[in-house]
């Protein structure tokens, strides 16, 4: 019984993104765009830890006929995707007359990403540009680059969706896993310093934050072309 009930707090703590991605699209709507990417950071650490507490717990032997991963799918996707792309239409970060239009393919081009069978590999990879949409919007706040580029940035992220390259998943990568954990740990303190103190973001504390996103697509890029894919589905 205890074990049980174990398991069903930790897809409660799974659940909570679902509060967190309303809490962040409300703050959107109001144009709270801070406390938007505060909330969608507080989902990040909660899609980062709940998968291992999951794995320690033996969540799937003991609710076996609850999907965690569905759930977590849902999150994912309310999180990742359907906030940021509110926050480009509301944010107008694009052309207004585009706001919809790109709005629309990020949404669109990630329910394609998230239907495929090879969404998640066996070996801990994604197929396809792993909807970081929160990551990508929130950088473009900060950096405050025209909206022409934004889109051009925009559009180019949504037909890598569709490119069956593979990405790391950052808390399972199969290689160079500590300094890969410990990279994504300070990359995001990083992010929450960008988010406390913006509008007024440092840059040089900009420049340090992309380290480890390219660090994260070099290794992505590379293992994909030195590792032979695994097809089978899996959850993290």
């Amino acid at each position: 019984m205890k074990r049980s009930i174990l398991a069903w707090l930790v897809h409660l703590y799974t659940a909570s993104g679902v509060v967190l991605a309303l809490l962040a699209a409300r703050a959107v709507i109001e144009y709270d765009y801070r406390s938007a990417f505060v909330w969608l950071w507080i989902q990040v650490v909660v899609d980062a830890t709940d998968g291992l507490l999951a794995r320690r717990l033996h969540v799937a032997e003991r609710l076996p006929w609850f999907d965690g991963g569905k759930l977590d799918d849902i999150v994912d996707y309310l999180t990742y995707v359907f906030v940021p792309a509110l926050f480009v239409w509301r944010a107008v970060l694009v052309p207004a007359a585009w706001t919809i239009p790109v709005a629309s393919a990020m949404a669109l081009s990630s329910a394609y990403g998230f239907s495929r069978k090879d969404a998640k590999t066996a070996d801990h990879f994604f197929t396809g540009f792993p909807s970081y949409w929160n990551v990508v919007t929130f950088y473009l706040l900060v950096a405050g680059w025209s909206s022409t580029v934004n889109v051009v940035v925009l559009l180019t992220i949504v037909v890598l969706v569709f490119v069956p390259i593979r990405y790391l998943y950052p808390s399972r990568a199969p290689v160079l896993r500590l300094v890969t954990n410990v990279l994504g740990a300070g990359w995001s303190v990083l992010m929450l310093l960008m988010l406390w103190r913006y509008p007024l973001v440092s840059r040089p504390v900009f420049w340090a934050s992309l380290v480890f996103p390219v660090y994260y697509l070099s290794l992505s890029f590379f293992l994909h072309g030195v590792r032979p894919p695994a097809h089978a589905d899996s959850r993290p």
